[in-house]
């Protein structure tokens, strides 16, 4: 589709605006083909993110509680954080999963990723799946962090996402990669490497 031209805006010019830390704010003036018309688009430019949908050799899901700023509320997740600089999507992984949960694992299989939101965000979010992770150190937490770890079976993870409880969409994209977490369809039993369970 980024092939025809009737719909790509025509780039005339960018300006920097502020340094928001976790995001930089970028100004694009774009032209509209369709009818010549120029608007001034705002991009927030981010790094990669990635989420880790960790499994334990009993196939327990590894998830965090913390608190959140922006809805101030206390949700379920999975491990997830930014790609620093220097590293890869891989390596991000291993060490947020590492660092917020504690599990390590050797057995990691990517899963693709989702852009956030292209309507104005510039990144992606990679989703890794860990096989057979288990605790083998604690939690090491920034300063700003402050969180819980605990396993969950598939069905505690389903009953979360019920309540309300686990309503990240980008966990819930990392989860949807290898199960249906709507709760009526619950098999119980978990997938084999590769396969896509629900989609």
């Amino acid at each position: 589709m980024d092939s025809d031209n009737r719909i790509v805006w025509e780039h005339v010019r960018s300006a920097l605006g502020l340094d928001l830390r976790l995001f930089r704010v970028r100004f694009d003036w774009l032209k509209n083909r369709r009818n010549g018309h120029t608007v001034k688009a705002t991009v927030l430019e981010s790094p990669d993110w990635v989420n880790v949908v960790a499994l334990t050799p009993r196939d327990k899901f590894v998830v965090v509680r913390q608190y959140r700023f922006g809805t101030a509320k206390t949700t379920t997740e999975i491990p997830a954080g930014i790609v620093e600089p220097g590293e890869t999507h891989r390596q991000a992984a291993e060490r947020e999963l590492k660092e917020e949960t504690g599990y390590t694992s050797q057995d990691w299989q990517y899963l693709g990723y989702v852009e956030p939101n292209p309507a104005f965000l510039n990144n992606k979010c990679h989703h890794w799946l860990a096989r057979k992770a288990e605790r083998t150190s604690e939690p090491v937490l920034d300063v700003g962090e402050n969180m819980l770890v605990s396993e969950m079976s598939l069905d505690e993870v389903r009953l979360e996402v019920e309540r309300g409880l686990f309503r990240h969409s980008l966990a819930l994209t990392a989860l949807a990669h290898l199960f249906d977490l709507r709760p009526l369809l619950a098999s119980g039993s978990m997938p084999e490497r590769g396969d896509n369970v629900g989609r």
